[in-house]
């Protein structure tokens, strides 16, 4: 029996925040998109996600702002605190209008604003050819569905299938991981509207609250074993192990931790010289979000710089094909010539940006973990230089209307 062949118009690999964003955002300029997603059901990988200022006005022109403001207090100060030169910093983040969101809430919301069947669950690419008379892209799954596309759109994170399938070089990664959970008070908490962070050497312990129950916590730190532990009884051990020397109130947060809610990566992140060089569209085929430009959490700019990714390139293809474009039966040529404009205006837009969070994220990488002093005072005199210090003037970045 033959394989079963299908024909989209506009195909998303990845149903994370970056795939659903940009299925979204093309849906409120009229356009159908359909999302693959290799897991049976919706799935948000790390416990919570800051969200500042330039995502929220992201967020704002996908429509679902306020209601997703409803779901996180505003954090108005951020405090850094060096335990082995017993210094303290606080900044006010007012302006930047800081929240931390469950991944859960910003995964579901995203979906449950599009259409019902705009996401396709248990779907698993494993290649990605070209259709040798159209030249339009094609894609294999894992039970032998073949699904020829006109526009491709790889949301599919760091291991992305669709950026190897362009030529992109993999992300690297750090010895540094990371454990990250959550915590819920069910009378409350009370650490304050802040959000904390505890440098010591090359670790760094965090907590920020998302509502007055919650609070999302995390250890960075090097860790030399390649694989990390699964279970959540030795992850919550591991992280204990790394702040067993701070205040009780940290350990018992940790302790008291929903094990559902734990998570343990590798820190990965793409080289902002990859960034210059890579080519990030090739013929009606792009990427967005991490398999574009995966970065480390420094900056807390990840899912904020995907959710921009998600705007302008939906404006980008909207420009070129207007609603109800793919309906006027236009010539292969004629389409295939707009989607590469428009892919090559958005891959245009996007570069400098991203080029600068990659850049910005490895100094502040440097300057908050690394054990050498020279490398610590290098990257303090680049940041200085090109950024105007480790501040968050990156935040105030606006991609513009949808």
């Amino acid at each position: 029996m033959g394989s079963v062949e299908e024909h989209h118009d506009i195909v998303i690999v990845g149903g994370g925040i970056c795939g659903l964003a940009t299925a979204l955002a093309l849906h409120r300029k009229g356009i159908r998109s359909l999302v693959l997603e290799k897991y049976n059901t919706i799935r948000a990988t790390g416990a919570a996600i800051g969200v500042f200022i330039n995502a929220w006005r992201a967020l704002d022109q996908l429509g679902v702002g306020a209601e997703l403001r409803t779901k996180a207090v505003l954090v108005p100060e951020n405090q850094d605190v060096w335990r082995n030169k017993n210094a303290t910093r606080l900044n006010s983040c007012r302006k930047e209008e800081l929240r931390c969101l469950k991944r859960n809430d910003l995964i579901e919301t995203l979906y449950n604003n599009l259409p019902v069947n705009s996401v396709r669950f248990g779907c698993q690419i494993v290649a990605v050819g070209t259709d040798p008379l159209t030249s339009f892209p094609i894609l294999y799954t894992h039970d032998g569905i073949i699904i020829k596309a006109k526009v491709l759109i790889g949301c599919d994170g760091s291991n992305s299938i669709i950026s190897k399938s362009l030529g992109l070089k993999p992300p690297k990664s750090l010895t540094n991981c990371v454990i990250r959970g959550l915590t819920n008070y069910p009378n409350g908490h009370n650490i304050g509207n802040y959000f904390l962070r505890h440098l010591e050497g090359c670790m760094i312990f965090g907590r920020i609250p998302i509502d007055n129950n919650l609070v999302h916590w995390f250890v960075d730190w090097p860790y030399p074993d390649k694989e990390g532990p699964k279970d959540p009884k030795f992850i919550i051990e591991l992280a204990i192990r790394q702040i067993k020397d701070y205040p009780a109130e940290m350990i018992e947060m940790v302790k008291n931790s929903d094990p559902a809610s734990l998570t343990f990566t590798r820190i990965r992140y793409q080289t902002p010289w990859h960034l210059v060089l890579g080519n990030f569209c090739r013929g009606t085929i792009t990427v967005a979000g991490d398999a574009m430009h995966v970065m480390g959490p420094f900056l807390g700019q990840g899912g904020g710089a995907a959710l921009e990714d998600a705007v302008v390139l939906a404006r980008s293809l909207a420009e070129m094909m207007p609603m109800g474009y793919f309906e006027a039966n236009a010539s292969d040529e004629e389409l295939r010539k707009r989607t590469e404009t428009a892919l090559k205006n958005y891959v245009k837009e996007r570069k400098l940006r991203v080029l600068r969070l990659a850049m910005q994220s490895v100094l502040v990488g440097l300057l908050m973990s690394s054990p050498s002093k020279v490398k610590r005072l290098v990257s303090l005199v680049l940041l200085i230089l090109f950024f105007g210090g480790p501040a968050l003037s990156h935040t105030q970045f606006d991609c513009g209307h949808l």
